[in-house]
């Protein structure tokens, strides 16, 4: 998806939002469980994109019916180089519904859980105050 693409090398925090359905569902690379809800994503994408250095996609696979990305990636994160991928559904209006992301090698995803553990109060307050009316 091209413009995910673009909005995520270019850092753009707010592009990257409007992307996402409201009952997008994340699946982060290094927790349990996922993370349902656009203010919750959109806040730990945030985060990533503070703790991801030199990122850039490599590489972008869809599926025949075009709602199905997988976007390979590489990244910097504490010294530490970031192989992964995002695999992005999207659903009947051309929004992301569903967002996971692995990475590899391990110890990489260790430098990444530190450091997203270490954005993890920043990003629920952000989520919080996003779900707040205004």
């Amino acid at each position: 998806m091209k413009s995910f693409r673009e909005a995520a090398e270019s850092r753009d925090g707010a592009a990257l939002e409007a992307l996402l359905a409201d009952d997008v569902v994340f699946s982060s690379p290094v927790a349990h469980k996922p993370y349902p809800g656009k203010a919750i994503t959109a806040a730990i994408l945030r985060g990533v994109l503070r703790v991801f250095e030199d990122f850039r996609y490599e590489r972008e696979i869809v599926s025949a019916d075009g709602r199905d990305h997988a976007l390979m990636f590489r990244a910097a994160v504490a010294g530490r180089e970031v192989h992964g991928c995002d695999f992005l559904h999207l659903n009947d209006d051309g929004l992301v519904d569903d967002l996971t992301v692995m990475v590899r090698p391990l110890s990489a995803a260790n430098a990444l859980a530190a450091a997203m553990a270490a954005q993890f109060e920043r990003i629920e307050r952000e989520a919080s105050e996003a779900g707040r009316p205004s």
